[in-house]
């Protein structure tokens, strides 16, 4: 009887250590598909920045992205703006008057529009906008073989594609950014009244 618990023992045991080295294994797998992704992304914004310094440059599709990312995110970003600073301004005034702290309100609703929501919501508002439709224009041209074209053709798709409009959105995010601190800010003001 002793020599059959014993071993029953040993299977449980040895269960528990095979179920422990399943959890470390996927944790593993896990960190590695990390890492892959890592290292691809990586690569990708190598590629792009290195494509910006190769010539010739193409000044022409750098225009034709900032029009495309900055000028045509501007009516996205203002509205965006506009409600966030009236609703900061408009739920701050009724926190602050409970302590009588109505005056603060100003710095309270630039500080968090300057400092936390401008960047992040404008990064949203055009990656939501420009973002998505780089992507889709990218994907079918993938699909479609057009950037195997581009190779064959001895034409860096990086250079070509990824460069301009990678520099395009450095140029404008803070722009735009900008502008949405400023139309915020006067959306919190109007949004007080």
């Amino acid at each position: 009887m002793t020599a059959f618990s014993s071993t029953l023992c040993m299977k449980q045991s040895e269960k528990k250590i095979f179920v422990l080295f399943r959890i470390i294994g996927g944790l593993g797998g896990q960190a590695l598909y990390v890492l892959t992704d890592l290292g691809r992304m990586g690569f990708f914004l190598f590629f792009g920045l290195l494509g910006l310094l190769k010539s010739p440059f193409r000044f022409r599709e750098l225009i034709k992205q900032l029009c495309f990312i900055g000028a045509g995110s501007v009516t996205v970003i203002f509205f965006t703006a506009l409600s966030s600073g009236m609703v900061l301004g408009l739920q701050g005034y009724y926190s602050l008057h409970k302590f009588g702290a109505e005056g603060m309100l100003g710095s309270a609703v630039s500080l968090t529009l300057i400092m936390e929501l401008g960047p992040v919501l404008t990064a949203l508002m055009v990656a939501g906008r420009a973002g998505s439709a780089m992507c889709a224009e990218i994907g079918i041209m993938r699909i479609s073989e057009q950037i195997d074209a581009l190779e064959c053709m001895a034409i860096d798709p990086f250079r070509y594609l990824i460069s301009p409009k990678f520099l395009a959105a450095l140029i404008s995010v803070p722009l735009l950014t900008a502008i949405f601190d400023v139309v915020g800010i006067a959306g919190g003001l109007s949004g007080r009244s």
